[in-house]
């Protein structure tokens, strides 16, 4: 799967480890009510030092996105889409990703996604599949 998984610590874990249960945890601010990532220790907004992780929707938007030809780790499976997406719950709140369950020539920027996790080791990393349509 990944060559190198990110290394927990305490101001990540929440946000490595909350696919177990199937939900995405982003660090908040309970003083000026901001969601951030990546997690930091203290908001960067009001400087309050006691953050939190919320669970979120999991429901995001294709903000930019590169299809990738050369894969940089062996057995890496090309092509593959590098993306960020913007969260639901705050307007430029990003996160770096793959999309995934489509062909790379389906995505597009707008495009409405939602989270699924992969599994390695303790980490579980959240990835983005296209939305479907009710």
């Amino acid at each position: 799967m990944f060559e190198k998984i990110p290394a927990l610590d305490p101001d990540n874990s929440a946000f490595w480890t909350s696919g177990k249960n199937n939900e995405l945890r982003i660090c908040h601010c309970p003083q000026c009510q901001t969601y951030q990532h990546p997690p930091l220790p203290v908001c960067p907004q009001c400087g309050h030092q006691e953050v939190e992780y919320k669970p979120v929707s999991g429901k995001a938007e294709v903000v930019s996105f590169t299809v990738n030809w050369q894969p940089w780790a062996p057995n890496q499976k090309v092509p593959f889409v590098l993306a960020v997406v913007e969260l639901a719950e705050q307007k430029g709140l990003w996160l770096m990703t793959n999309i995934v369950d489509c062909e790379p020539e389906e995505v597009s920027i707008g495009m409405k996604v939602s989270v699924r996790f992969e599994n390695q080791d303790d980490i579980w990393l959240p990835v983005f599949r296209p939305e479907v349509s009710a």
